[in-house]
Formats: C-alpha cells, sequence, structure tokens
C-alpha cells in the first residue's frame, strides 16, 4: 500500500485515518497517565481472568469516540467481539487494544502501550503502538516505512512523523544476537527455543519487555527475534505486526511458518516468532 501509487480520494482517505489513529492514540495515552498518577486502578478481574482497570475503560471510550468518526468497524478487546458471521466480511476495520499489558500497568513498571491497527482484507496495513509513561510513539504503514518519535501531541499527523522521527529500523550491533521475551510469560517452550539459538548464535543475550513493546524492539532493530509460545490475541499482535512488516521484518506462524491471520474465527493467536 504505497500511498503515493493510490489515487487521490484513497490516498486522502488512508492519510486520515493514519491521523485519526495517532490523535487517538496519544489522547488515550494522556488519561492512562492520569489514572496511573492516581494510584486509583479500579482492577477487576475479567471471566477469563485477565485483569481489567479503570484505564483500560477510558482508553477504550476515547478510542471508540475518535475511530467511529472514520465510519470503518471497531474491535476492540474492551468491547463485546461481533459474532463471526458479523465481521467475517469485513474488507477493513480497525483492531484496538485499549492498554496492552495491564498487568504492567498495575505493577507500575511502566510497560505497558496503547494498540490501534487498521486491517485491510484481514491484513494489517496501518500500525499505531503509543507508550504513555516514555510518550515514544511508533507508527508503520504498508509500503511507507516506519517512525518513531517521542510527543504527547494530540494532533501529531503522520506527514510530521515522517518528517521529524527516527524512521526504522536502527543499526544494531550485529555481534550480538539479541531475544526479547516476555516479561510477565517465560515458560520452558521459549527457554528450549532459546537453548537451541544458541547453537548457531553463541554470543546471545536475553531480554525481558512488557507488552507489544517486544515486537516495537524487533522494528527498531534492538532485537533480532521475539518468539512468543505463550497465548495472545489478536489485538495484542495487530498494530506491532503493521510495524515490524513496515520495517521489512515479519511475525511468523511458528507451525506453518506463514504470517500471523487475522479476524479469523477464534481471534486466538497460534504460537509465533517475530523476526
Amino acid at each position: 500500500m504505497n500511498i503515493e501509487g493510490n489515487d487521490h480520494k484513497s490516498r486522502l482517505q488512508l492519510v486520515e485515518r493514519m491521523d485519526l489513529a495517532l490523535h487517538a492514540a496519544v489522547k488515550a495515552g494522556h488519561e492512562i497517565m492520569r489514572i496511573y498518577k492516581s494510584g486509583e486502578f479500579g482492577v477487576e478481574l475479567k471471566a477469563d481472568r485477565s485483569l481489567l482497570t479503570l484505564a483500560d475503560k477510558a482508553s477504550h471510550r476515547i478510542i471508540l469516540e475518535l475511530l467511529t468518526q472514520s465510519g470503518v468497524p471497531v474491535l476492540s478487546e474492551e468491547d463485546q467481539q461481533p459474532e463471526y458471521p458479523l465481521r467475517k466480511d469485513w474488507d477493513c476495520f480497525w483492531l484496538v487494544d485499549p492498554v496492552d499489558g495491564t498487568k504492567e500497568f498495575v505493577n507500575r513498571n511502566g510497560e505497558f502501550t496503547v494498540n490501534i491497527a487498521l486491517m485491510q482484507n484481514q491484513t494489517p496495513v496501518v500500525g499505531v503502538i503509543y507508550v504513555p509513561v516514555t510518550q515514544e510513539l511508533y507508527v508503520g504503514v504498508q509500503g511507507e516505512g516506519a517512525y518513531k518519535m517521542e510527543t504527547d501531541k494530540t494532533d501529531i499527523s503522520f506527514v510530521e512523523m515522517k518528517e521529524q522521527g527516527l524512521k526504522l529500523p536502527i543499526a544494531k550491533d550485529q555481534s550480538v544476537y539479541t531475544v526479547v521475551g516476555s516479561r510477565s510469560f517465560m515458560n520452558q517452550e521459549t527457554k528450549d527455543f532459546i537453548d537451541t539459538l544458541r547453537k548457531d548464535y553463541p554470543n546471545i543475550e536475553v531480554l525481558s519487555r512488557g507488552s507489544s513493546l517486544k515486537i516495537c524492539m524487533i522494528a527498531e532493530g534492538k532485537a533480532d527475534i521475539y518468539p512468543r509460545f505463550g497465548p495472545t490475541m489478536e489485538w495484542d499482535t495487530a498494530a506491532g505486526h503493521a510495524i515490524v512488516k513496515a520495517t521489512g521484518k515479519n511475525i511468523y506462524q511458528l507451525n506453518t511458518g506463514t504470517p500471523l491471520e487475522y479476524n479469523k474465527q477464534n481471534l486466538l493467536n497460534p504460537f509465533f516468532v517475530v523476526k
């Protein structure tokens, strides 16, 4: 999806949607930080035993209010997901995780993000990830590249990010092979996978990060591979998937070696590797 290659109307529409996603992510980040600093999280347990806080709810409301202006359906973790027969023919929709890394939010380690992806034909073509604590904003667009900048501007635009942001990936020290894993989830399968990598890469560094920051590290070039052998949902990966794709990398299903698929009947992701 090269913006310059689209017809004028489609190009304007895509740019408007990208900017809307950027605005929504930063604005939601502001409200998340207000709650984060207050210390009043209002933690609840959802039916699947995952955590829900006031920040998740507030971020969802802000993002939904803005994204619905696009006229494109929104599929959010913190909303009732439409049944598969209602969404299976969506050719364009938003896929949103209002707070990715709620456990990290509650633990107050700062490693949580706002994730917004624009999906076309079941593929993430635009990804926006915002880190409220550090004010780091990532965007990736198919055919246009990926960029990062620090900002708290709610009116930030994609054009500004291209002009003022850092283009990804960044050059990395190739003498060290860096594996990034989940701060909250490191099982035996993951450890065995890392041990297997040591045969080809004896000088391995293993880092831990929360939320979609792991995918951002791959996009930035700060890490070489991220194996995930545990449960994730489509909204956990879609925004990051668009960003890594824009840098020439991808998220591959472990069993098939093909890229992750989206808008499946079951929104649970299979195990995967980002590289």
